[in-house]
């Protein structure tokens, strides 16, 4: 198949598919069975419109107690009042101390939409980029070489919400043209697929065009700057890995040691932390509060909350091995957080504090390298390569040099753990000696020890390689 043939068929394929989000689910909509999930009667619809089915394994007793209580439904009523009035007021509000301390004692879920679109200030955007939005959505229908991989993202994004369960309906079609039309706004990142989530969770509180500018604001704006998140080599992500790490060395000394000689580097469990701002590690209830204080104070509640998470669970962490960890931080918080909503923000606020006083709260500005090169919005035909979906040789090399020096950290930092706690050697009756260390690891060296930590690095490997694929 020569190239003429090749790109004719990647525009099939867009158009394709973009017309199948045009149609949506009118009569002759083309649905495989398998592209809707079933919706049964006893499935439980939580408050936030995520839908629980109690006879699945993964059922969380957490995730239904997201329901108001009477006591619960008085508060957020009276919240309601103050949050009406100070809206009205927003302007006189901005940079108060009262607005910051009703933030982080939360948004009423039912103004949250206006508050998050008072934070970003999309009015104003909105007006200075008229039809901008609908000019990058046409050009994403006939030009983006993204389409596919977005097609694909959307039908697997928060299938299980109300919003987004039924293929091609209403808030489908809007994450598919709010992510396409991005991919033409910012051709540097186009599309990275962490980007599905967060454009998700912004159309849950704001309407189509309302998302698109929002997370445009999250990409470019100085406050949040999470442009260095999504470029090729993710070079903020591993700026802030590190600046993690000098965190837990000050700060939690002890669970850092335990982690590395468990072989648990930062760069395993962070993904969803930085990349997200905690979607999909921590209950939803408390991620919105996270995300509520994020959008009013940026980038520094990201490490802040890091911080946070592993300070309120470090016993417990103490006490398990390497399996054990990644399930806790990666599956059980989400389902089981074990510490109320308003204690973690609390926390929060003084865990942001307490690295301000030690000059840890910002992880600085972002390099040249982490930020936009080019103008926004401006359009350039794809070339042969975008056109028929071929990844770059750049991005991949990048990725390589990325991946291999997070691997190299993690071993330095195990070897470091190992030889501030050596392994005991004890006798046993038989006369022989058996070797014992905290994580029951065999000395760096030994047959076993290699083999452990050979493992470890193919894990992480494998997580980086696929980092993309793990927001799925």
């Amino acid at each position: 198949m020569n190239e003429e043939e090749l790109v004719q068929r990647a525009a099939e394929e867009r158009a394709a598919i973009v017309a199948k989000y045009k149609h949506g689910r009118k009569p002759g909509a083309q649905i495989n069975p398998w592209e809707d999930p079933s919706l049964q009667i006893y499935h439980v619809l939580d408050r936030y419109g995520f839908i629980h089915d109690p006879n699945n394994k993964h059922f969380s007793d957490e995730k239904i107690a997201e329901s108001a209580g009477p006591g619960e439904v008085k508060v957020e009523m009276e919240r309601v009042k103050k949050w009406v009035k100070m809206l009205k007021q927003w302007d006189s509000m901005v940079g108060t101390e009262k607005l910051r301390r009703r933030v982080f004692k939360g948004i009423p879920n039912s103004l949250r939409g206006q508050a998050w679109s008072r934070m970003l200030n999309l009015s104003n955007i909105r007006e200075q980029q008229q039809g901008k939005y609908q000019e990058m959505r046409e050009l994403a229908w006939k030009w983006s070489p993204d389409i596919r991989q977005i097609d694909l993202d959307v039908n697997r994004t928060y299938r299980d919400h109300i919003m987004f369960r039924e293929r091609y309906n209403l808030k489908q079609q809007e994450l598919f043209n709010v992510l396409g039309a991005y991919s033409m706004y910012n051709l540097e990142i186009g599309y990275c697929q962490g980007m599905s989530q967060i454009a998700a969770l912004l159309l849950m509180y704001l309407d189509e065009e309302d998302a698109f500018w929002a997370l445009s604001e999250l990409v470019s704006d100085k406050k949040y700057n999470m442009h260095g998140f999504f470029i090729p080599g993710f070079p903020k992500l591993l700026r802030y890995q590190e600046h993690h790490d000098k965190i837990m060395q000050k700060f939690l000394p002890k669970l850092k040691k335990h982690l590395d000689k468990n072989g648990v580097d930062t760069g395993i469990y962070t993904l969803k932390w930085f990349f997200q701002c905690f979607l999909d590690r921590i209950p939803f209830k408390l991620t919105l509060r996270v995300w509520d204080v994020y959008l009013l104070l940026g980038e520094r509640i990201l490490t802040a909350m890091a911080y946070n998470l592993l300070k309120l669970h470090r016993r417990k962490l103490i006490s398990l091995g390497m399996d054990d960890i990644l399930q806790f931080l990666q599956v059980h918080l989400e389902k089981k957080f074990e510490v109320e909503d308003d204690v973690a923000m609390e926390n929060l606020a003084r865990c942001l504090e307490e690295l301000r006083k030690s000059k840890l709260d910002y992880a600085g500005p972002p390099p040249p390298h982490e930020l936009p090169s080019r103008a926004f919005g401006m359009f350039k035909e794809p070339t042969f390569e975008q056109k028929v979906g071929r990844r770059s040789m750049e991005f991949s090399s990048t990725e390589k040099a990325a991946r291999e020096n997070v691997v190299l950290r993690r071993e330095t930092a195990a070897a470091a753990a190992m030889v501030e706690s050596p392994t005991q050697e004890l006798a046993q009756p038989n006369g022989h000696v058996s070797r014992h260390s905290h994580d029951e690891a065999a000395l760096p060296g030994t047959s076993t020890r290699v083999v452990e930590t050979k493992i470890r690095i193919v894990y992480w490997v494998k997580s980086y390689e696929n980092v993309n694929n793990s927001f799925s």
